[in-house]
């Protein structure tokens, strides 16, 4: 069966223009720029009209945490994975901080076989390194997985690698790129200090950007970066979230990089004046800072020293929430809502449509080297999406998918809707609702030397 997705606004590689897409079984295998030949054999073909639709590569968004195992009453592979597709996002690449941790390879292979049985989307997950299982990290096949993920702040359990000699091997011999949280462990728990000091237990979220402090950013970034500096390692940086940051990181394409940087949608959208209004919603670690910092980190991704737009999707319950500064936890889920609310940011003509693809699809792919995803492109796997970019809509109770239930963008009203969400040349998403369960495939990875 074939599928032919015609007159629709193309958004992919730099430019805008109105063409048509055929897809046949899970490739495009032809782009027609314009018109489709009237010779041309359209027999046994499905035809989609996208006539005044967006149609776009689909979002890779390279940090989420679903959640399974072993959390699964806050999100789980399955639920996560459709969020996901309903907001255009049709790769994901997930955490290990999971229970168990992802800490071993039997572990790690536990999930793919999970994904396999339930994802939606097309699926990655980090070999997570702790300060004991050296041996295990080594053995992670390049072509395979996606990276390792070091957590050098706060993390769960024992996930916190603070052993010198653990990380400068981790560095030194990993073939597989490197993604690190960095918070420095130390300035966090002096600010704590600082804070229990003044407020007892009843410290105000307001003063979670002042406990995880742009200093501790800055000082944990920098060692990453001077560690990967020494032994030339392909670095990835996540979560940015402060302009300090930012003097240690070049312009350029994100090809010709061997260390990279990633922004997520809530650093973006909110600063430290939002505490007031979203309270413990929009607790993140690293924190939401100032509006001088957002708007550093706005100017940083525009010149290309940000390579990629993520979200750190984190679901947790409102209970769970709805807690007092120490009790609560952070994190929450953002996969549904990413790709509208910088499409949204795109029309307030704060970046460019084009601006929004190439750092949530096209930079991705290139980044992690992910085989033939990321772009329209004939040959290529048809993960594709269609947006209306003129149906206004608000998100509510009702149309959240995420398993808590619950979006800090909730109330607000978007002016660009998806419409359908293919996955490798199936239709997943279409019309509010999930029509493909298990469309989902494992990337492959190239060569990332």
């Amino acid at each position: 069966m074939k599928t032919l997705i015609k007159n629709g606004i193309i958004v992919n590689e730099g430019i805008k223009f109105r063409g048509s897409v055929l897809v046949q079984g899970n490739k495009i295998s032809k782009i027609f720029t314009d018109v489709v030949p009237l010779d041309f054999d359209l027999s046994e073909t499905e035809i989609i009209d996208a006539n005044g639709l967006l149609l776009i590569p689909g979002v890779i968004d390279d940090q989420v945490h679903f959640r399974e195992p072993g959390f699964t009453h806050k999100g789980e592979i399955f639920s996560e994975s459709r969020a996901a597709v309903a907001g255009g996002v049709t790769t994901y690449m997930e955490m290990p901080n999971t229970s168990p941790q992802t800490i071993t390879q039997e572990l790690l292979e536990q999930k793919y076989m999970r994904a396999a049985n339930v994802s939606s989307a097309n699926y990655s997950f980090y070999m997570g390194a702790t300060n004991n299982n050296l041996e295990e990290v080594l053995k992670t096949d390049p072509s395979k997985v996606c990276g390792i993920k070091i957590f050098m702040g706060s993390s769960t359990g024992n996930m916190l690698v603070d052993d010198e000699n653990i990380l400068s091997e981790i560095f030194k011999q990993s073939s597989v790129p490197i993604a690190v949280h960095c918070e420095d462990e130390a300035t966090i728990q002096k600010n704590i200090e600082i804070a229990r000091r003044g407020y007892g237990e009843n410290v105000p979220v307001s003063l979670h950007a002042h406990i995880r402090s742009d200093e501790a950013c800055y000082i944990s970034s920098l060692k990453a970066v001077n560690i990967a500096s020494k032994y030339n390692t392909r670095l990835h940086v996540l979560h940015l979230s402060s302009e300090k940051e930012m003097s240690l990181f070049s312009r350029g394409n994100v090809t010709d990089k061997k260390i990279t940087a990633e922004v997520c949608v809530h650093h973006l959208w909110f600063d430290e004046h939002d505490y007031t209004n979203y309270g413990t919603r929009i607790k993140w670690n690293p924190s939401i800072k100032s509006l001088r910092d957002k708007e550093a980190l706005w100017e940083a991704l525009l010149s290309d020293k940000i390579d990629v737009i993520a979200t750190d999707h984190a679901p947790h319950t409102m209970e769970e929430k709805n807690n007092t500064y120490f009790k609560v936890p952070s994190g929450g889920p953002l996969v549904q809502h990413s790709l509208v609310a910088m499409l949204e940011m795109s029309k307030r003509g704060l970046i460019t449509i084009e601006k929004v693809i190439q750092k949530m699809c096209h930079a991705p792919a290139d980044l992690f080297c992910i085989d033939r995803r990321g772009y329209i492109r004939e040959g290529y796997f048809a993960d594709l999406v269609l947006i209306n970019p003129c149906k206004n809509w608000v998100v509510s109770p009702d149309n959240i998918m995420y398993k808590c239930g619950w979006s800090p963008f909730e109330g607000i009203e978007f002016s660009h809707k998806i419409v359908k969400t293919f996955v490798n040349g199936n239709v997943v998403f279409a019309d509010g609702k999930i029509q493909n369960d298990n469309t989902g495939e494992r990337l492959i990875f190239l060569n990332k030397t």
